[in-house]
């Protein structure tokens, strides 16, 4: 008898057997063993409160539980590259910021090995897109726009913001309104957004650029207020505040908040996670909570995303370009 009559046999029960195990695994997620939703920052900024009622309605739809995981450090950096370079098993996740298409290009300006590249990272769904709000303390002596860049020329780097990190989703808007305007300001970089609206809270700085929804409460509240927004037009939420452009500064940025895997997850749990987002953002319970939070919902699926972020990238690559390398004060 010839070999191979013999291995026959086998060879296609195993063959069979690795089949029906794949289809098993597949078919397994998420069972196996709870999901961890990796946020790049600390709590209480956008990604956080974007990724918190995600993983909630999340929850309800794989049936698995969703740990939201703060790893802040780097502008972002840190978590970033944590899930970039993490198992494509569909079990970390990430809620990015617009920063995921800066920092690596930031890394290559300042001559860094980057700590991640964005093909290491997979779009899955765009969750939450708004322009950033340029906000002071309400008893700051900066009534306008024209007041801050008026007292900026008077004192150049003697007026101090906050950030979120180098090259952050908060320090890019700042740095592009700087040069747009022709002024210097100090910039005092801290671990996220929410330490960075605190630090304008507490009096440690005197500007900051943010998303609506960690600063909208304290503008309603009438401890901050908004001198001009990024956006092309007038937010709803506050339409009284003009843009940037109107009051003739050439500045557009926009915070925005998205669900990556690392490159490689096979494409059946996409396609189960693409489907879940889809899901997730048409829960009410959900849009109440965005609601609520001041983050409004943008949705785009999979490739709509991905042409989004590329697009976003570019942009950005041509901005950091524009700033420059950044000295690290410490």
């Amino acid at each position: 008898m010839k070999p191979w009559t013999t291995l026959g046999p086998v060879l296609v029960s195993l063959v069979g057997a690795l089949a029906a195990g794949l289809a098993y695994g597949q078919e397994a997620y998420p069972a196996a063993r709870p999901i961890t939703m990796v946020v790049a920052f600390p709590p209480g900024g956008v990604a956080d409160l974007t990724a918190r009622p995600t993983a909630i309605s999340l929850e309800g739809i794989l049936k698995q539980r969703v740990i939201v995981e703060n790893k802040a450090g780097a502008g972002g950096g840190i978590g970033n590259a944590f899930v970039a370079k993490a198992r494509p098993d569909g079990y970390t996740l990430l809620m990015a910021l617009s920063s995921v298409t800066i920092l690596p290009e930031a890394d290559k300006v300042n001559d860094r090995p980057p700590t991640y590249e964005l093909s290491q990272l997979m779009p899955i769904a765009l969750i939450s897109a708004d322009p950033t709000f340029l906000v002071v303390r309400s008893e700051s002596p900066y009534k306008s726009v024209k007041d801050l860049i008026a007292a900026a020329r008077a004192n150049p780097g003697k007026i101090n913001y906050s950030s979120s990190g180098y090259y952050g989703a908060l320090h890019t808007p700042m740095a592009m309104f700087t040069l747009a305007a022709g002024i210097n300001l100090f910039h005092i970089p801290y671990q996220g957004g929410a330490p960075a609206v605190t630090a304008l809270l507490g009096g440690q700085v005197e500007v900051l650029a943010s998303g609506p929804g960690p600063v909208v409460p304290h503008i309603k509240a009438g401890k901050l207020r908004a001198l001009a927004t990024w956006g092309a037009k007038r937010h709803p939420v506050l339409p009284e505040v003009a843009t940037l452009k109107e009051l003739g500064v050439d500045a557009e940025f926009y915070i925005w908040a998205g669900l990556f895997a690392p490159a490689g997850t096979p494409d059946p749990i996409v396609r189960q996670l693409r489907d879940a987002v889809k899901l997730v953002v048409n829960d009410p319970q959900f849009k109440r909570s965005m609601d609520t939070a001041g983050q409004p919902i943008f949705y785009l699926d999979a490739p709509e995303f991905k042409q989004f972020v590329d697009k976003d990238a570019r942009k950005m690559a041509d901005v950091v370009k524009a700033i420059g390398k950044v000295e690290v004060k410490k």
